[in-house]
């Protein structure tokens, strides 16, 4: 960011030039040039002939870099500084075998449901300001993949990375809460959810979907879950003997009565997701029903250039006033 912290004096550039043409119109006897002291007498008359002609436009380009240097120019850059907690949010992606399934769309094309969910939250994680947000990854097991953050950037880095079957083929519902919830522990803030997605029914880890429940509702975090898949048969790629593709069906349950379960007893929402259309709508709503106000101070760190015209000008004046009063004095 670039200005000048007093613009007005630029004006005073106008006016002098203004001033130059009207002299210009004026002048029409040529001034007579004479040697005022022995300044200089060692140098060859052809330089103070040229330096004669200079002369008037060294006073001029004096005047002006002064001016430039009293309007002040600065260059700042912007600051900004979060001074509200936000909330806390967690997002448990389920990265089981069944999110391979292929019954999505994104812009025509078909995709994994996997796919798909990274699309959809990686909006959802440019949309907000000034919460945090962190990520938890399950399937036969559950683990962090991201502490809670701010830094939607790397949020959005390690979603692109994340890869189906990574935590294993099942489903453990229960311990991805479990994990959430000791995330949101480690960071206080005024508001706590969790966004778990899932496309399966709950058949491993160590804790189940119930007790987790009970353990968010005791310390007041919310959960919405999200069940996403069509109903019934989903397609999927796999190699045939032969080392080719082939598409299969293959019966995926989603278990929502357990996910209704977990949203009503943490005062949560529970959404069924079909298609990217629908997902889309679920986490913008999400978005909007968990909404911050975030007040941010802002500020502009400036560091001024002024003594780069100052002293070029302070210097050409100097030289000018020496000439026109010693080798270059002139009679009107």
């Amino acid at each position: 960011m670039f200005q000048f912290a007093s613009p007005f004096f630029l004006l005073l550039i106008i006016i002098l030039l203004i001033v130059l043409l009207i002299k210009l119109k004026k002048s029409k006897t040529p001034d007579i040039t004479v040697s005022g002291l022995s300044f200089g007498n060692d140098l060859p008359k052809s330089f103070f002939l040229i330096l004669s002609k200079l002369l008037p436009g060294l006073k001029y380009l004096a005047l002006i870099l002064l001016i430039i240097g009293m309007a002040r120019p600065q260059s700042g850059t912007q600051k900004s500084e979060t001074t509200t907690q936000g909330i806390n949010i967690v997002l448990a992606l389920d990265l089981s075998g069944s999110m391979a399934a292929l019954d999505f769309k994104i812009n025509n094309q078909i995709v994994t449901r996997l796919d798909a969910v990274k699309e959809v939250v990686k909006d959802f994680i440019m949309k907000r300001d000034g919460d945090r947000i962190g990520m938890v990854v399950f399937g036969s097991n559950a683990f962090t993949q991201l502490p809670l953050t701010r830094d939607y950037n790397t949020i959005s880095f390690m979603l692109s990375k994340l890869k189906i079957g990574a935590a294993g083929q099942s489903t453990a519902i229960g311990d991805a809460i479990g994990i959430s919830l000791k995330r949101l522990k480690d960071v206080t803030s005024k508001s706590n959810i969790i966004i778990l997605l899932t496309d399966g029914k709950s058949n491993a880890g160590e804790i189940s979907p119930e007790i987790a429940a009970e353990i968010a509702e005791e310390q007041k975090v919310k959960i919405y879950t999200i069940g996403v898949g069509t109903k019934g048969e989903a397609p999927f790629l796999v190699k045939n003997a032969f080392g080719g593709d082939r598409y299969i069906y293959q019966k995926v349950d989603i278990d929502i009565d357990i996910l209704k379960l977990i949203a009503k007893k943490t005062k949560g929402e529970f959404f069924k997701a079909e298609n990217t259309k629908s997902l889309d709508q679920i986490y913008n709503m999400i978005d909007r029903l968990e909404k911050t106000e975030v007040k941010v101070k802002k500020w502009v760190e400036y560091k001024e250039y002024y003594l780069f015209f100052l002293i070029p000008g302070l210097i050409l004046l100097c030289i000018y006033i020496l000439l026109s009063n010693t080798r270059l004095l002139r009679i009107p």
